[in-house]
């Protein structure tokens, strides 16, 4: 059972989560997109209920809320180590469900990937996500190929419409806040049940995929700039930096910072030997990631069909092209 609220009561609903977390959700930047005088949907704090984007896809995941672009996660003198300390307040974050399994992968790579990450803990542990239902689907989208189009593990679940709101609420912290608003109702959540794009995931592909000619198809195309993976909601990569203080340089902080498997230089190692040199390598290895390596350790495709990486490449190479092309060599 859940509940329906009108415009004015989400008002309300809204200032009473403020009291209690900090909220965040997919809303306007206006002017800071790539081209001149555009405006570009992520996610940040919000500051009303008007701000939440609803029918548009963000063009950068959650992600960002939960791991920073950059962290800070230490301070050190050449005495003494300091953690930095985490989040003041809980927080509330208004996510798609293709989001929402993305955070199952995160929890994969960050929790169930040998030591847990201790960061990644404390801050997932503090947060609450709330489902916002899909009127219809975005550009690029193929989550009901990938069956990340539905999701049922939410904390609160929201779909807005003509007359207000019809909300769900699992989450005892959430119930207690809220349970006194809306009407009683018999609704069922809704979610996207078709796709513009239809995407079939090869599920058998030949163990000599990796040395394909298509592969180098990429080679000239890819301009290695990493945008594919910053918007990418299961991306996990990062690197750690050390900066030092200029005004005393015995002390600093360590620093968490998102890294990409497509950037130059993101498989060297010591004694100047590189993994992936090439562009078409390091396209390949992101993309068997996605739909087959990761499924042969966890049981489900790392990739959750949001199709942002197809939106956001400068050079126009699509994912979702590289998939069929998998498929049509699929048993051979």
């Amino acid at each position: 059972m859940g509940k329906r609220v009108s415009s004015d009561e989400m008002q309300n609903i809204f200032k009473i989560l403020q009291k209690s977390y900090d909220v965040y959700g997919p809303k306007i930047y206006q002017g800071t997109g790539c081209f001149s005088d555009t405006d570009v949907v992520r996610y940040g704090l919000l500051n009303s209920w008007e701000e939440i984007v609803w029918n548009q896809k963000s063009d950068y995941s959650f992600k960002e809320v939960l791991l920073p672009i950059s962290e800070t996660i230490l301070y050190f003198t050449e005495n003494e180590m300091k953690t930095a300390d985490g989040a003041a307040r809980q927080r509330l974050i208004f996510l798609k469900s293709c989001d929402f399994h993305a955070l199952k992968r995160l929890d994969d790579m960050y929790l169930k990937n040998g030591a847990e990450d201790y960061y990644y803990r404390r801050m997932r542990e503090n947060t609450v996500f709330a489902v916002m239902g899909c009127k219809e689907s975005g550009k690029n989208c193929f989550c009901v190929s990938m069956g990340t189009n539905r999701c049922e593990e939410y904390d609160m679940y929201i779909f807005q419409d003509e007359n207000g709101c019809y909300m769900e609420l699992k989450c005892r912290e959430l119930e207690e806040l809220l349970w006194d608003y809306g009407q009683n109702v018999q609704e069922k959540p809704i979610f996207v049940e078709n796709n513009e794009v239809h995407v079939e995931v090869p599920e058998k592909l030949p163990n000599i995929i990796h040395q394909d000619s298509m592969w180098q198809e990429y080679g000239s195309r890819c301009i290695g700039c990493g945008r594919c993976n910053f918007v990418c909601p299961t991306c996990t990569c990062f690197t750690m930096q050390d900066i030092f203080y200029k005004d005393n340089p015995k002390a600093g902080e360590r620093r968490r910072v998102w890294a990409s498997c497509q950037v130059d230089g993101y498989s060297d190692i010591a004694g100047g030997h590189s993994f992936r040199q090439s562009q078409g390598e390091r396209m390949r290895f992101k993309v068997l990631h996605k739909i087959s390596d990761h499924k042969k350790r966890f049981g489900y495709h790392m990739c959750v069909g949001c199709g942002r990486c197809e939106n956001v490449c400068p050079e126009y190479i699509s994912y979702i092209a590289c998939l069929q092309k998998l498929k049509e060599k699929e048993g051979k």
